[in-house]
């Protein structure tokens, strides 16, 4: 294993969509005050609709079924997201995801996954999910009522209580149904402890995600936290998921740069240079590129297209989209010649944001990615060197199911 490697290859692109994220409900029923997408620079959401009318699912239904099969695909994860997805009603989530089901191919698998604040969890809404074989993803700070206290609904009450019943009726009804937890990372509270007191709810995978920041609106860096605060945090909870001598639970982002320090494929937004693969359809029909990019600027995510008029494939000729999925040659100049480029790939897209100078640049993560990724990469040498003769144990590379917030 080495951090060093050839030259990656060109993309041939474009790259056929394989995750369509559906906003079925533009609103929420918290008012978290770190919500980068109603609290942000983007405002589009305030002319869209609550909810997606049946007819912008229908029609969504149609073009994902048309992509399908224009590609020949095998399968496709299909993305129940909002806003608080589950205000549509657990129903009408199981009647779109069906109306996808029958229209794609035969050859075609539809992995439908709801990503949820888990408030609105009940033992009916988790039968109808488990009934449309809708697997169910939780976003959280952490495990314990400290670690949320910035997440509340729109009176300023606490969201945990709620919450926390949602994901323990998740765990004990339906755990065959259970995607896992969405974290971001808060540099702020002690790592172990938020990943031991999410363990506590029993996921079997957790995304560790960075909050949405770039050069030109920095993520907060806590006082005395030195130079890699981000990177640091994660090297903590590696250690101690590392060391665990049993597997706790998935880590998607630890196994994905386990993965490609040794050479193998991953599916991420956060690393490696993957043509990425999603896409995303709000309520009023309109196709835009990922919400991370609203974290940027009003309108990043925009693409002039929409379902009634326009088929994916003009979405993949978008330059946004091609930008994405055009692997190193959308990166910067520094990025290429750094020794860690095939593992990093210039770091999550919207992060590398500045204004003026558009995305061609490093991650304003670059120091805590570099620091995160050495440090995965000792570990993994000195697992080798003890045990020279047997095989390090990376997991297949996780999904991007459900990781999208």
């Amino acid at each position: 294993m080495s951090q060093e490697a050839a030259p990656p290859p060109i993309p041939e692109g474009p790259f056929p969509f394989r995750q369509f994220v559906v906003k079925v409900h533009g609103r929420c029923n918290l008012a978290c005050r770190y919500c980068y997408l109603y609290e942000g620079p983007d405002r589009t959401w305030r002319t869209r609709p609550a909810a997606a009318p049946p007819g912008v699912l229908d029609r969504t239904a149609t073009r994902i079924a048309e992509h399908a099969a224009a590609h020949e695909l095998t399968g496709v994860s299909l993305v129940l997201h909002g806003g608080e997805p589950l205000l549509a009603g657990a129903s009408a989530l199981g009647r779109f995801t069906g109306l996808v089901r029958e229209r794609v191919p035969g050859s075609c698998t539809v992995h439908a996954v709801v990503q949820t604040n888990a408030t609105l969890l009940t033992e009916p809404r988790l039968d109808t999910l488990a009934r449309h074989r809708i697997r169910v993803g939780i976003s959280l700070d952490g495990g314990t009522p400290a670690h949320n206290t910035l997440r509340v609904d729109h009176a300023g009450r606490p969201s945990w209580p709620a919450a926390a019943r949602g994901a323990r009726l998740l765990a004990r009804r339906h755990p065959e149904a259970y995607a896992g937890i969405l974290t971001v990372v808060d540099p702020d509270q002690d790592p172990v402890g938020t990943y031991e007191s999410l363990l506590g709810l029993g996921p079997p995978a957790l995304d560790l995600l960075l909050p949405h920041g770039n050069w030109t609106a920095p993520p907060p860096r806590p006082a005395g936290g030195g130079a890699t605060p981000y990177g640091d945090w994660l090297c903590a909870v590696f250690d101690r998921w590392w060391g665990a001598g049993r597997r706790e639970t998935r880590v998607r982002l630890f196994e994905e740069c386990l993965a490609l320090l040794l050479g193998l494929p991953a599916a991420t937004e956060s690393l490696g240079l993957d043509p990425f693969e999603a896409v995303v359809v709000e309520t009023d029909g309109s196709i835009e590129q990922v919400d991370s990019l609203k974290s940027c600027y009003d309108g990043a995510a925009h693409t002039g297209l929409d379902v009634f008029r326009h088929g994916f494939d003009e979405a993949l000729r978008h330059p946004g989209v091609a930008a994405r999925q055009a692997g190193a040659a959308a990166l910067a100049a520094d990025c290429l010649v750094c020794p860690l480029l095939t593992v990093c790939g210039g770091g999550q897209y919207a992060h590398r944001y500045r204004a003026g100078h558009g995305f061609a640049n490093p991650s304003v993560y670059c120091a805590d990615l570099r620091r995160f990724i050495r440090h995965v990469a000792h570990r993994l040498s000195t697992e080798s060197a003890r045990a020279p003769t047997a095989a390090v144990s990376v997991p297949p590379a996780a999904s991007r199911e459900g990781s999208i917030r």
